[in-house]
């Protein structure tokens, strides 16, 4: 698909020549990586001194190496038994950071009259921290299951399931937007992994932000230098 570099690491892909906000009713983010600067179960890893062993089953997710990621995550999430609740709280208060330009997009998302979904593969436990602080209007992710104060190596079954994969990522995303009568062309989906790709592909636009490879040769904005707010040099207000 041919491309463009609109200016150093800002790559679009078959573009009108100007678009604006108005022109989409909702955007999606990935969590972890997109609109943070973590993979969460990577540092929750590390606290049990199993980081390397989880952090390469990530990676491999996230180039689609491996592309069952529920049997990736069930993985993982097995070397995360006995991790604690004062270990998760570590990781959110002095491990996890907006990335830069996260704040600055999502207010103008909102200003321009977008509503704003977080749909990870990741946890809720830090999805709600992070919708909390960036007013973020709805939500899917995955729940750990808490026993005695500690991670039981499982997830909790909510009423959609138990994993939130690519898959559900792109159900969550059609789904939000016809409870709110917005067209799928109205939407915008930002996603760094293999993961990303389903709902990215169902969207109106697609936002690759500091992404793999693969995610980056299919999205058809590709931020790869600065901030999520770059994305602004692309859709005017």
């Amino acid at each position: 698909m041919p491309s463009t570099e609109l200016s150093p690491g800002l790559v679009t892909r078959n573009l009108p020549a100007t678009l604006h906000l108005s022109d989409y009713k909702l955007i999606a983010f990935d969590m972890d990586s997109t609109l943070i600067n973590i993979e969460c179960i990577d540092e929750i890893a590390d606290a049990v001194g199993r980081k390397p062993q989880v952090a390469a089953i990530t990676e491999a997710a996230m180039r689609g190496e491996i592309t069952d990621f529920k049997d990736s995550l069930r993985r993982r999430l097995a070397l995360l038994r006995g991790v604690t609740e004062a270990d998760l709280h570590t990781v959110k208060t002095q491990r996890l950071r907006l990335n830069p330009g996260a704040t600055e997009l999502v207010t103008a998302c909102k200003r321009a009259g977008l509503k704003v979904l977080l749909v990870s593969g990741g946890f809720t436990y830090f999805a709600e921290h992070v919708c909390a602080l960036l007013g973020i209007d709805f939500m899917r992710s995955n729940a750990l299951k808490i026993e005695a104060g500690a991670l039981t190596g499982d997830l909790v079954q909510q009423a959609w399931g138990d994993i939130c994969d690519g898959a559900e990522k792109r159900r969550t995303l059609l789904e939000v937007a016809s409870l709110l009568n917005i067209r799928p062309d109205q939407c915008i989906a930002v996603g760094d992994g293999a993961n990303d790709l389903p709902m990215m592909g169902a969207a109106g636009l697609s936002v690759a932000y500091q992404a793999k490879p693969a995610v980056r040769e299919q999205a058809q904005v590709a931020i790869n230098q600065g901030g999520l707010d770059r994305l602004l040099e692309v859709l005017r207000a």
